[in-house]
C-alpha cells in the first residue's frame, strides 16, 4: 500500500494549523498526524465556553447522541460506510462508543469525547493549544496551512474576522437541542420498550411514551402556550427545518408532531395491545441507561416550563432533567461562493503570500455530525496532497458527502442553507428507478462503485491511511 510523504511548500517541516477541536477538527488533526504533518490544534474550551458545550473535551456532542442510520441504503449509511472505508478515526471511535438505538448508530457521548480526547493529547505530532483564536489570518501567519474548523458556535471575533476576509456577513439560524432526563426518575408502569421498525422489534433499544386521545390534546394546548426564550418573529425566520422545536412544529398544526416527532407507525402499548394515539421515543445516552434524549424535543421553552410542559408527558410525571433543552446560535458562511470542492478559501479572497486557508465542519455550510467527520477527512485529504506535491482525486459525486459537496460549493446554488447528505441532491440515475426501495438501493450500489474507485485512486497517489478499509468491506 502506498502511502504519502508530506512535504511543505517551504521545505520545512510541514505544519497545519487547525482552529476547533470539534468533529470536523479533531478529524482532521488525527487524519494529518498519520500522514507524517506537525498539528496545532488551537480549542478555547474550557477557558472560553459556549451556552451549550459541558466541558472542555474535544469532539464534544452538543444535540443529539445518535449519528443517524446504520442501514446501508440510506444516505447516512452510504455516508458511514464512506467514513469505514477512508479509515476515520472518529468513525471507529463511536463504534468502540456505541449504545443501542435499533437502526441508527448513537453513542456514549461521554466516552466519545473522552476517547477523541485522549487520542488527540496521545499523538506525538499533535499539539492541543487551549486558547481563543481571534484573527484568522493572524492564526495562518507561518503554517503551511490553516483550518477553521471552529464549528457553528464559532466566538464572535473569530467569526467577524472571517467576515472580513470573505466580505461577506455572516450568515446564522438557530439551532434546538433536546432536554434529558434521569432513567430512574421515570414510571416504567406506564413506559415500555420497543423499536419502531419491525427489522428492530426484537432489540427494544427505545423507551416510549404513549399518548390517548385526550393526553395528546391536553399536552399539545400548554406546548403552544408555553413561554419561550426567543422571540417568535426571530424564530420563524431563522430556526433550520431540520432541528424545529416541538412547539414549532405543534404550531404548524395541532397534529403535526403526531406526523413528525410523535408519530406512533410501528408501535403496540403492552397494556392495551394498540398502536397508542402519538408516542414519544426516549433514546439511551449511555451504555448504562442511566439518562435518556427526548428524541424530536428539541425546543425553545423556557427551563421552568420546559419542567412543568414536558411533565404531562405519559410516564414523565416525575422526571428528573439531566439538562434542559437549548437553543444555540449557529453561523455559517456562503460556501457556494466562498469554497471549492477541496473547501478552500478562494484565493482572491486572502492577502498575497498567505497560505491556504480551509473551512470544515459546520461552519463551512454542512449539517450533521457524520458530516462533519467527513469534513474534516476531506479537507485533511486535500491539505495532505498538497503537501506531498501531488493531486488529490476528485471526490465523485455519486458518493453521498461527493454529492453534498458538490451541493454546497455549486455558485448555481442559491440561498443556500446547511444542508445533511440525502438522496435528494444525488445525481439521478441513469436508469430512472420508480420504486423508492429500489432506487435507494441503486444509490448506494452506484455509490459503493465510485467509493471503491476512489479510494483506489487515493492509494494510487499515496494519499490512503495504513487504517483504511476496503470498499467491499
Amino acid at each position: 500500500m502506498n502511502t504519502t510523504t508530506c512535504r511543505p511548500l517551504s521545505g520545512e517541516t510541514p505544519h497545519v494549523k487547525i482552529i476547533g477541536a470539534g468533529l470536523a477538527g479533531s478529524e482532521a488533526a488525527l487524519q494529518l498526524a498519520m500522514r507524517g504533518v506537525r498539528v496545532t490544534l488551537k480549542e478555547m474550551r474550557p477557558g472560553k465556553s459556549t451556552l451549550v458545550h459541558a466541558s472542555g473535551r474535544c469532539a464534544e456532542l452538543v444535540c443529539s447522541n445518535s449519528l443517524k442510520s446504520k442501514k446501508p441504503e440510506s444516505a447516512a449509511g452510504m455516508l458511514k460506510e464512506e467514513l469505514r472505508v477512508l479509515g476515520s478515526r472518529l468513525y471507529d471511535t463511536a463504534l468502540a462508543c456505541e449504545v443501542p438505538a435499533g437502526g441508527a448508530l448513537a453513542v456514549d457521548r461521554d466516552a466519545f469525547s473522552h476517547a477523541v480526547t485522549a487520542s488527540l493529547e496521545a499523538h506525538p505530532l499533535i499539539e492541543l493549544v487551549r486558547d481563543e483564536a481571534l484573527d484568522v489570518m493572524a492564526e495562518a501567519r507561518g503554517f503551511d496551512a490553516l483550518v477553521v474548523a471552529a464549528g457553528p458556535l464559532a466566538s464572535d471575533a473569530l467569526a467577524a474576522s472571517l467576515a472580513k476576509i470573505t466580505g461577506e456577513d455572516a450568515l446564522a439560524f438557530y439551532d434546538a437541542a433536546a432536554p434529558i432526563v434521569l432513567a430512574d426518575s421515570l414510571d416504567n408502569s406506564v413506559l415500555f420498550t420497543q423499536s419502531r421498525y419491525e427489522e428492530d422489534a426484537e432489540q427494544g433499544d427505545y423507551l416510549n411514551a404513549p399518548f390517548t386521545k385526550d393526553e395528546y390534546e391536553a399536552f399539545i394546548r400548554e406546548l403552544v402556550e408555553a413561554e419561550r426564550v426567543i422571540p417568535k418573529d426571530f424564530e420563524t425566520r431563522e430556526l433550520f427545518s431540520a432541528c424545529q422545536p416541538i412547539e414549532e412544529i405543534a404550531r404548524k398544526g395541532f397534529d403535526a408532531p403526531r406526523f413528525g416527532p410523535l408519530k406512533p407507525v410501528g408501535l403496540i402499548d403492552p397494556r392495551t395491545g394498540r398502536r397508542p394515539w402519538a408516542v414519544l421515543q426516549l433514546r439511551a445516552e449511555d451504555r448504562a441507561r442511566q439518562s435518556y434524549n427526548l428524541v424530536g424535543f428539541q425546543t425553545n421553552l423556557t427551563f421552568p416550563e420546559q419542567k412543568r410542559v414536558f411533565s404531562l408527558i405519559p410516564g414523565l410525571g416525575n422526571a428528573e432533567f439531566a439538562r434542559f433543552g437549548v437553543m444555540h446560535r449557529n453561523t455559517f458562511i456562503d460556501a457556494p461562493r466562498l469554497l471549492d470542492d477541496r473547501l478552500r478559501l478562494h484565493a482572491a479572497l486572502l492577502p498575497d503570500e498567505a497560505p491556504p486557508v480551509y473551512v470544515a465542519g459546520q461552519l463551512g455550510g454542512t449539517e450533521g455530525y457524520c458530516e462533519a467527520i467527513r469534513s474534516g477527512l476531506h479537507v485533511a485529504l486535500c491539505v495532505a496532497a498538497r503537501l506531498a506535491g501531488v493531486e488529490a482525486p476528485p471526490l465523485p459525486r455519486q458518493t453521498a458527502f461527493g454529492a453534498l459537496l458538490a451541493y454546497a460549493t455549486d455558485p448555481d446554488t442559491r440561498d443556500y442553507q446547511p444542508m445533511h447528505v440525502n438522496f435528494g441532491i444525488m445525481a439521478p440515475l441513469d436508469a430512472p428507478v420508480r420504486n423508492k426501495r429500489q432506487r435507494y438501493a441503486a444509490y448506494a450500489q452506484r455509490g459503493r462503485d465510485a467509493l471503491a474507485a476512489y479510494r483506489d485512486a487515493l492509494d494510487a497517489c499515496g494519499l490512503l491511511a495504513e487504517s483504511a478499509g476496503r470498499a467491499d468491506g
